[in-house]
């Protein structure tokens, strides 16, 4: 047990005399979170507007000053012919035009009055969500501005948001970026620090210790375990204190399943070791293997019930997927634990599974 407490110490001397590795151990979780919390935002903020309004009335006027008024647009510019809005787009100067029809406030009443909204779509999701939040505000002046006594023109329905009422891209992102940053740090160092030991030719001094071959192996990893769930903690403290995003459901239950995560990533890391002789190739096939696919099909990004039916099979087959989800019931939506006993199955089946074919994959390429 003390010669297995000393190579522990040992790994760990080695991650703090390198200081590129404690930048990404520890620097990156942190870049990555606000990263993805501020900067990244699919949030409808600053859309610059232009207004064509030939009406020029006092309903138009007051639908404008609405749109003007919202944290959501800012009136950038007011066109008097649609060719001066096409050459505004053209130039990328504005993002959303409205389009009043004339005589708009008499229309109103007769249920004639026309608006089109026009937007720049190259970013589909975003105009999508532009055209929803314009819609209602002009929905509502319009409601507000038809006497009592006339029948509305349109029914405006009561739109209740759960889980996420603000509508805060950093409760979509976070669970992602916990997957991510853990997958990333337990699998891709745990596999570089095994290669590195032999590629430089000290994984056989190592071996006629007599320390068994798979409790050198352990203590490799147990260094990469802590600090992750070092990382685990600075992501939850920044995502309640600094993004603002709860923790509505059982803080125990979500510590749990990401240190069952941790697990599930150390003994991928050790599957990548055992099949790469080189640095670069435990690298390459870490980043390739595991940050894209965690990226793009995890349901990170993109909702898998939107990807093509193979590109769901691959999702079901990543660790990420299935954290990610425990992590949004968990964190975001408050569910109790038994409606995640699916995802804990999985990860623990994944975790069996991976740790059995690493050991035995190890043992063959000592032997």
């Amino acid at each position: 047990m003390r010669q297995f407490i000393a190579f522990i110490k040992k790994e760990f001397y080695h991650i703090f005399r390198d200081r590129r590795t404690m930048l990404i151990l520890l620097g990156m979780p942190v870049v990555q979170i606000i990263l993805f919390g501020f900067a990244i935002s699919t949030e409808v903020k600053n859309v610059r507007l232009a207004v064509l309004d030939p009406s020029n009335d006092v309903v138009t006027r007051k639908i404008i000053d609405c749109l003007d008024a919202s944290e959501y647009f800012t009136v950038t510019a007011r066109f008097h012919s649609p060719q001066e809005m096409e050459a505004a787009f053209l130039k990328n100067e504005i993002d959303m035009a409205i389009v009043f029809s004339e005589r708009f406030a008499d229309d109103l009443y007769t249920g004639d009055a026309r608006v089109q909204l026009i937007v720049d779509a190259t970013d589909p999701n975003m105009s999508t969500s532009q055209v929803n939040y314009a819609t209602g505000i002009v929905s509502m002046v319009g409601q507000e501005m038809i006497p009592p006594n006339m029948s509305a023109a349109r029914l405006t329905p009561d739109i209740k948001l759960l889980y996420n009422p603000q509508m805060k891209s950093a409760y979509n992102f976070v669970p992602g970026v916990m997957g991510l940053i853990l997958m990333l740090i337990c699998a891709m160092m745990t596999s570089i620090s095994i290669v590195r030991e032999k590629e430089t030719g000290t994984m056989e001094v190592l071996l006629v210790s007599p320390v068994k071959p798979l409790f050198i192996i352990l203590a490799k990893a147990v260094p990469y375990f802590v600090l992750s769930f070092v990382n685990l903690i600075t992501i939850l403290l920044l995502s309640v204190f600094v993004l603002d995003v709860p923790v509505v459901g059982s803080l125990f239950w979500l510590i749990t399943v990401s240190l069952l995560f941790i697990f599930v990533s150390l003994a991928l890391g050790l599957l990548i070791s055992s099949v790469t002789r080189t640095q670069v190739a435990a690298m390459l096939v870490s980043g390739l293997m595991l940050m894209m696919p965690t990226m793009l099909l995890s349901g990170m990004i993109f909702p898998i019930e939107s990807m093509p039916v193979i590109l769901q099979w691959i999702s079901d087959i990543l660790p990420a997927r299935w954290y990610i989800q425990a992590v949004r019931k968990l964190m975001i939506e408050g569910v109790p634990v038994a409606l995640v006993y699916k995802e804990i199955g999985i990860l623990l089946l994944m975790a069996t599974v991976l740790i059995t074919i690493s050991i035995k994959k190890f043992k063959y390429r000592l032997e």
